[in-house]
């Protein structure tokens, strides 16, 4: 033992840069897998709470004041009914902010649904005007209790008493109106009633909702939202955030494990005559392996310690939404046993690639085998020796006869190189995807950069004129949008009428064509995955009791709503409803214009009666993404630089043999050194190129896959331009190159005694 341990001391001081890659490589990986699996738990787990603290609804529906909701008591599958609570629209204000709101009529606190209060307190009925806020919606009116709400338009001021977290769908500025708890009282003038239903079994979901719209028709329901879409919301982005982690952190982990399987094997055949040194003082097989073994753990757990503490004592530091998740993420119960499954996992895979190369070293001979006469990399072929011939300079014909003659063990190397290379690549493309939405928010579903709602108080040409005359806006889009329920009524979609057929909205394609004619749209990924629909079908939808055919003829790129939107003109939908005026203005700005400057002009210009809202961009809950990215980009590089390491400490002990010919034939030191920096940046060449011509494909698929499967659908994917791609090639090469320099200037500089007893 105590033998081994002084073999493992020596070789550590040999190999020192080596073995603090490793150990910072490991440190980099294990911290992204904890940060996935912290992000997949915050992503579930707060939703997950909130709905168990407040027995909460599987499904709410919006109907008209005449429905008769007692009997959905009585369907089969549901075990309780919150409600019927009357609702109503309004618009609240408060400290220059304004958000569209549901007023919610509720007698006193319900049992299912129960809203947890986070600040203040519940409902007295010794204030009448007294509300309790959704925490998201005050965040956005930066409300707390004690502030007061004023009504646009109205002398009614209402004041917060309490705020309480839902599990409901959230607050999202001109889509998803907010939710405000207020005394029946305060809602003199419903529009409506909502009732919610806590099943038996969640799994029914589709069966019950079914069963309801034919209970009550179809024209008394306006809306319909499930447990299951107020969960998809909630996680959103935190969810994509962890598969990102969760990817790159599992690919960087095959990557370290090729890297030092690798290592090792380039070892064992530099080392040979040490290791049959060994056997022959009596070390047997396993103490062989269990050197390379034990020795190799020990910098895999020394790293994924490092990551574990770290990210225990300062992951809740980190700033912004990854600090907020590793501090949800250490009060849940599987927290524990994730910050010890995950580095015993990564050691566990590190060591059994470790276990595979040190194996072959168990099994070399105690007397080492004669090596054959022939150079290890083979005869030059004849097209190096015409290239020779005329007057090629040696170096390179050389250097890419040594790279790429011995093909199974250079192959390898291609491969091993180009792995880490490839998930930079994958990741370059994720960054320049986000900030496309960023830059060209046109091209990717959102080219109106502003959303304006209208009241009563002005006509449709006054409200354009007012619109248009900013300096800023390049065009107003006149529309409405409104809930309509899908062909088995089991869910609600979002119908929208944008733009007139003189005017049309200019709708981002991905496929098909824009829709012209009457009776024609374009639909989200997520409105034709849900209808198990596709380009070139007509649908059938219901909007409040009139029943909507259209003909769908394009795919539009939809960030919103998860996809389940199907767009048409202002025109079509007026051919049923003449009378239909806009409820909403999309506006797209001149270029260079600041969205925030215009919507502070247009609503002092619209002295009250306009409600502005910046389109939401998906991208700005990104924003971690980038320095997720950034890190994962520095963790993949330090892979990278091990195996070239790997790779150079392999070609320079290769080049050994050669060296007496190579003098022989009056090849200077410097021709010689030339030689093996040509094999080297060849090499890390061929890795570029390999990794840049799978990791650009590959990029776009796994960009669009999330794009479908988040409902947005495929073509949003944005692969690194050549400005990008082209430095980063080359500062691959230039680096191999310029790591080899020192290697094989030393090696060609070597006595002819040591170059002798290096071929013995």
């Amino acid at each position: 033992m105590r033998a081994t341990l002084r073999w493992a001391h020596s070789d550590l001081r040999t190999h020192r840069g080596e073995a603090l890659f490793l150990v910072l490589a490991t440190a980099g990986i294990v911290a992204s897998l904890l940060l996935a699996t912290a992000l997949f738990g915050y992503a579930t787990n707060p939703w997950q709470r909130v709905f168990t603290q407040s027995h909460g609804a599987h499904v709410w529906l919006h109907t008209d004041k005449a429905a008769d909701t007692g009997k959905l008591a009585g369907l089969d599958g549901v075990d309780t009914v919150a409600g019927p609570y009357p609702t109503a629209a309004v618009t609240v204000s408060s400290r220059g902010s304004r958000a569209s709101v549901e007023l919610r009529g509720t007698p006193e606190r319900p049992s299912v649904g129960r809203p947890p209060v986070v600040s203040g307190h519940w409902l007295d009925p010794s204030a009448p005007n007294g509300v309790v806020l959704e925490s998201r919606l005050a965040r956005a009116l930066l409300a707390e209790p004690g502030d007061t709400l004023t009504v646009p338009g109205t002398a009614r001021e209402l004041t917060v008493v309490g705020l309480a977290d839902s599990a409901e769908p959230r607050y999202r500025p001109g889509e998803q109106p907010g939710l405000v708890w207020a005394l029946p009282s305060a809602v003199p003038d419903p529009g409506g009633q909502v009732i919610g239903l806590r099943l038996t079994d969640p799994g029914d979901t589709s069966y019950i909702v079914q069963r309801a719209v034919t209970v009550l028709g179809s024209g008394a329901i306006g809306e319909v939202s499930t447990w299951q879409q107020a969960r998809a919301e909630a996680q959103g982005d935190n969810r994509l955030l962890g598969q990102v982690l969760g990817l790159f952190g599992l690919g960087a982990l095959v990557a370290a494990g090729l890297a030092v399987h690798g290592a090792i094997s380039t070892r064992i055949r530099g080392h040979l005559r040490d290791l049959s040194v060994l056997k022959a003082i009596g070390f047997t097989p396993g103490q062989v392996v269990r050197v390379f073994l034990l020795q190799h753990l020990a910098y895999a757990l020394l790293g994924a310690l490092t990551a574990a503490g770290l990210a225990e004592a300062l992951g809740s530091r980190i700033p912004g939404r990854l600090g907020d998740a590793v501090g949800v993420w250490q009060g849940l119960p599987g927290h524990t046993v994730a910050l010890i499954v995950v580095p015993v996992g990564a050691v566990l895979f590190i060591g059994a690639t470790t276990g595979l190369a040190a194996w072959r070293a168990g099994r070399v001979p105690p007397v080492p085998l004669p090596r054959p006469a022939a150079t290890s990399g083979g005869r030059l072929s004849g097209v190096a020796r015409r290239a020779l011939g005329v007057r090629i300079p040696p170096a390179l014909v050389l250097g890419w006869h040594t790279a790429f003659t011995r093909r199974p063990r250079s192959l390898a190397t291609v491969a091993r190189l180009t792995l880490p290379l490839l998930l930079i690549v994958v990741a370059m493309s994720a960054w320049t995807t986000i900030d496309r939405f960023h830059s060209r928010p046109e091209q990717v579903g959102l080219p109106a950069a502003l959303s304006v709602r209208a009241d009563a108080g002005r006509s449709e040409q006054q409200i354009r004129t007012l619109l248009e005359r900013d300096p800023g806006v390049a065009a107003a889009y006149p529309g409405v949008e409104t809930a309509a329920l899908g062909p088995s009524q089991t869910a609600t979609i979002a119908l929208r009428g944008l733009g007139t057929h003189r005017d049309p909205y200019p709708h981002t394609l991905a496929e098909g064509r824009p829709a012209r004619g009457a009776d024609e749209a374009v639909a989200g990924q997520g409105l034709l995955d849900l209808l198990d629909a596709r380009v070139g079908d007509w649908v059938r939808m219901t909007v409040g009791d009139q029943p909507l055919i259209l003909h769908i003829v394009g795919r539009s790129i939809e960030p919103e709503n998860a996809g389940r939107v199907i767009s048409t003109s202002l025109d079509t939908l007026r051919e049923n409803n003449p009378g239909l005026r806009p409820t909403l203005y999309e506006l797209r700005l001149d270029p260079g214009a600041d969205p925030r400057e215009v919507a502070d002009r247009l609503t002092a210009a619209g002295d009250g009666h306009l409600d502005v809202h910046t389109v939401a961009n998906p991208a700005d809950g990104l924003s971690p993404l980038r320095a997720v990215v950034a890190g994962l980009i520095a963790v993949l590089a330090l892979i990278g630089l091990i195996e070239l390491l790997t790779a150079i400490g392999g070609t320079v002990r290769e080049s050994e043999r050669d060296l007496l010919a190579l003098k022989a034939i009056g090849l200077s030191p410097r021709q010689i050194t030339a030689i093996t920096v040509t094999a080297t940046g060849l090499t890390a060449l061929a890795a570029v190129l390999a990794a840049t011509a799978l990791g650009l494909p590959l990029a776009h698929w796994l960009i669009d896959a999330q794009g479908r499967s988040s409902g947005i659908g495929a073509g949003i994917a944005q692969g690194p331009s050549a400005v990008l791609v082209v430095p980063l090639g080359a500062a691959a090469v230039l680096c191999a190159a310029a790591l080899a320099a020192v290697p094989a200037a030393r090696a060609a500089r070597r006595r002819l005694a040591d170059t002798l007893s290096a071929v013995a």
